[in-house]
């Protein structure tokens, strides 16, 4: 009864402590700054240890493993483990006991992710955004096609333009469930993403910083708002964080194979499958694009390795795995742009800052805005948060900033060490421009991602925060988040017993569990701006349209607002009634008596009919 009454005074205790934070947000940032001033101190202080004493791989947490579980080998293991040739002892009874842990603890994730995105999931979102509605009216007309699949296509040129998976996935769904034309029912590919995405980046944050951090990596973006939110929303970027995770995943558990001597069968197969991953990774969202940075980054530094391993040969064989698939998957959509250039260039060229008058102005204002999503202020736009909120919840934010520091307290270490007469160490920090060294480069992709996935958003010129165009900045911010968070828990280790600590970390993990079900199913899904956000009054006249008689002529009045953007000559606001009641084509138009007018129309419209307006709000 004791412990029960100490756990909960602790409970109440932080609570309060977060309440009060909370509320003074000056005081949460002054204790950021002065841990990671702390942090930084230790990283200087760093240069009075000899090189030995530093092992500035696991100082940090930030060695290569392997594989998961293997967090011992560094990437100059796995050299010297390719020349001999030798098998590595998949390890002891002990450690396949605490791999069992993680799968379990894995599982838990999965299922906290799961539930966070397919709770109450015909009711929130409620209503139906036109962007939404706009892919299920193109998937429908996919499922009329004869035969079903030659209806797929790689890009729709309509609302702005936008690549074709979603839609194409959204259309086996309506055809497998038998013409289902529900808003759930486009968003499920949303939420399946979602999941998987959250079980991605435990295998890729894992396979770079190990199981800890990896499954930190899982746990934060199962519980992150911003990735919840977008989880259950039918946007197709939210393709564009599993694609990519998974083929960074796929590419790097490769390369380390081969640098092991294990089965170039098994490598060249990881390899495949994650060339043809990053191959429909086109296909998702336009930010995407950027993304062949990264890989080209990590064949860089892969090759160096080969180069000092002797196992060139190998590389190249399998790096021409993932480069092939990719391209032959890549392929329809680049013919497709080939012949329609406009369609690759027109919508990201309109919204480029250079066609703005004052483009430095621009670019300068949204770099800060981006900055500050994270901690300070988030996107202002319902839809895609809680209005004006950071991106992160304030502890996760604060563990972004830890992140960050000990990842510049890796670089600057290995920057000193560099100078401290290790001519070897010197010598390839001075080849690799500062970046190719074995014990930084899991933290270089890190920041190599964050950085590339910044670039079309701080190139569009948002004057706020945007965090759908921003998505795919999350898998590395949630690492970052994870990183600080296990660094932080190392120190606690030193100060603070053992089942205190356990009981502390539970406690916040339970607390992070339940704000996030309340930010998102309580304080967002709730508030009446949010059916607003969604155009909730076209799905309700929807339901209006089709509990009329078919017999009945109905006409649509669509009243556009300024910004008016036609889809096939009728403004978007009617795509949420369009599909709602299946009247995309003019043959179920016709079939159903619903007829779409503009209002220089109305006067065509014969006397006693009945009339509807739909206004094109936001």
């Amino acid at each position: 009864m004791a412990d029960v009454n100490s756990l909960a005074t602790i409970m109440r205790r932080l609570l309060d402590c977060m309440g009060c934070l909370a509320r003074r947000r000056v005081t949460i940032y002054m204790i950021a700054i002065g841990v990671a001033a702390k942090a930084w101190r230790d990283c200087v202080l760093a240069r009075k240890e000899p090189l030995a004493r530093r092992s500035l791989g696991r100082k940090f947490g930030c060695c290569l493993p392997l594989c998961p579980g293997q967090e011992e080998h560094t990437m100059r293991e796995t050299v010297q483990i390719g020349n001999s040739g030798q098998s590595v002892d998949p390890g002891t009874a002990g450690a396949a006991a605490g791999k069992s842990k993680i799968v379990l603890l894995l599982l838990l994730v999965i299922l906290i992710a799961s539930f966070l995105r397919l709770h109450g999931f015909t009711s929130a979102p409620p209503g139906l955004f036109f962007d939404e509605a706009a892919d299920g009216n193109n998937a429908l007309e996919v499922t009329h096609a004869s035969p079903f699949w030659s209806g797929f296509k790689p890009f729709y040129p309509e609302d702005n333009g936008r690549e074709g998976l979603y839609v194409n996935a959204v259309a086996i769904l309506i055809k497998l469930t038998g013409g289902i034309h529900e808003p759930w029912i486009l968003r499920l590919p949303a939420a399946i993403s979602g999941i998987l995405t959250v079980l991605g980046i435990y295998f890729f944050a894992a396979e770079l910083f190990g199981l800890e951090i990896g499954l930190l990596s899982a746990f934060l973006l199962a519980i992150s708002f911003w990735h919840i939110n977008f989880s259950r929303i039918a946007f197709r970027a939210i393709m564009a964080p599993l694609f990519l995770t998974w083929s960074l995943y796929f590419l790097f558990k490769g390369f380390n194979l081969l640098g092991r001597g294990v089965s170039f069968r098994r490598a060249t197969s990881l390899h495949f499958l994650g060339g043809i991953l990053f191959g429909l990774g086109m296909y998702t969202y336009l930010a995407y694009r950027v993304s062949p940075a990264l890989v080209l980054l990590v064949l860089a530094f892969y090759w160096r390795l080969a180069k000092q391993g002797g196992w060139q040969t190998r590389f190249l064989r399998s790096a021409a795995y993932f480069v092939l698939s990719s391209v032959v998957v890549f392929l329809p959509l680049g013919l497709y742009f080939y012949s329609h250039p406009g369609s690759f260039f027109g919508y990201a060229a309109r919204m480029a800052l250079w066609n703005r008058g004052n483009p430095l102005g621009d670019l300068a204002s949204s770099t800060v805005h981006t900055f500050a999503m994270f901690n300070i202020a988030g996107d202002p736009n319902w839809r895609h948060n809680l209005q004006g909120s950071p991106e992160l919840s304030w502890p996760v934010g604060q563990l972004f900033l830890f992140g960050l520091f000990q990842s510049c307290c890796l670089i600057q270490d290995a920057r000193i060490a560099m100078n401290d007469g290790n001519a070897k160490f010197r010598s390839t920090w001075r080849r690799f421009s500062g970046m190719m060294n074995r014990d930084c480069f899991p933290v270089v992709i890190l920041f190599a991602w964050f950085f590339v996935a910044m670039l079309p958003v701080v190139l569009s010129g948002a004057r706020s925060p945007h965090a759908l165009r921003s998505i795919l900045m999350l898998p590395p911010v949630i690492v970052f988040a994870a990183h600080g968070g296990y660094w932080l828990y190392q120190q606690l280790q030193k100060r603070v017993r053992p089942a205190r600590l356990k009981a502390l970390v539970i406690i916040l993990l339970a607390f992070l569990t339940a704000n996030a079900y309340r930010a998102y199913f309580v304080v967002w899904a709730q508030n009446p701006g949010v059916p607003f956000a969604f155009s909730n009054h076209s799905v309700l006249l929807a339901r209006e349209l089709d509990a009329l008689p078919a017999e009945t002529p109905k006409y649509v009045i669509v009243q556009p607002l300024d910004d008016l953007i036609l889809v096939r000559g009728i403004p978007i606001s009617a795509q949420p009634t369009m599909f709602i009641t299946d009247t995309f084509r003019p043959e179920e138009q016709k079939a159903k008596n619903i007829h779409y007018l503009s209002p220089a129309q109305e006067g065509t419209i014969p006397a006693g009919a009945l009339k509807f307006y739909l206004r094109d709000g936001l």
